[in-house]
């Protein structure tokens, strides 16, 4: 009897935070910018890997609609956006361009669970020296830097 309960409540609850409008607008920004990218096979890989959350071309898929999903897909273009957005690109203000190469050779880049997902994104070993090296030659690298 309590696991049913207990079952009811959480289906309740689900139901009632549908109501809660965070996460459920999915008007993309205006492009103002784009970088000059050093090559189509970088844009073409960043496209298909990085572009649904640094840049204002979010592809929203079905399941943005429901919370709590939709709040941790917010809180994630919210952030990818705010540290690298390409479409808001030579404006003023901080964005990391030179952070994506490293991020990318490092594996952080795109998330491990951005990737279930959007099988898309996975790129072979072969797609992501390329597109490092492309970020690099069109945003800079903050490892190179450092040496």
């Amino acid at each position: 009897m309590k696991l049913v309960k207990l079952l009811v409540a959480a289906v309740v609850l689900l139901g009632l935070i549908q109501f809660v409008p965070y996460g459920k607008d999915h008007n993309n920004p205006p492009i103002t910018g784009e970088p000059k990218w050093d090559s189509a096979r970088t844009k073409e890989l960043f496209s298909r890997a990085c572009k649904d959350c640094h840049s204002n071309e979010t592809v929203w898929p079905w399941y943005s609609r429901y919370a709590p999903v939709s709040w941790l897909l917010q809180v994630d273009v919210s952030i990818g956006r705010k540290k690298f957005n390409v479409s808001e690109w030579g404006r003023t203000g901080r964005n990391e361009g030179d952070e994506a190469a490293p991020a990318v050779r490092e594996g952080k880049m795109p998330p491990f669970f951005y990737l279930p997902a959007h099988p898309e994104a996975k790129l072979s070993p072969e797609e992501k020296n390329d597109l490092a090296k492309g970020l690099a030659a069109t945003f800079g690298d903050k490892d190179a830097k450092k040496k």
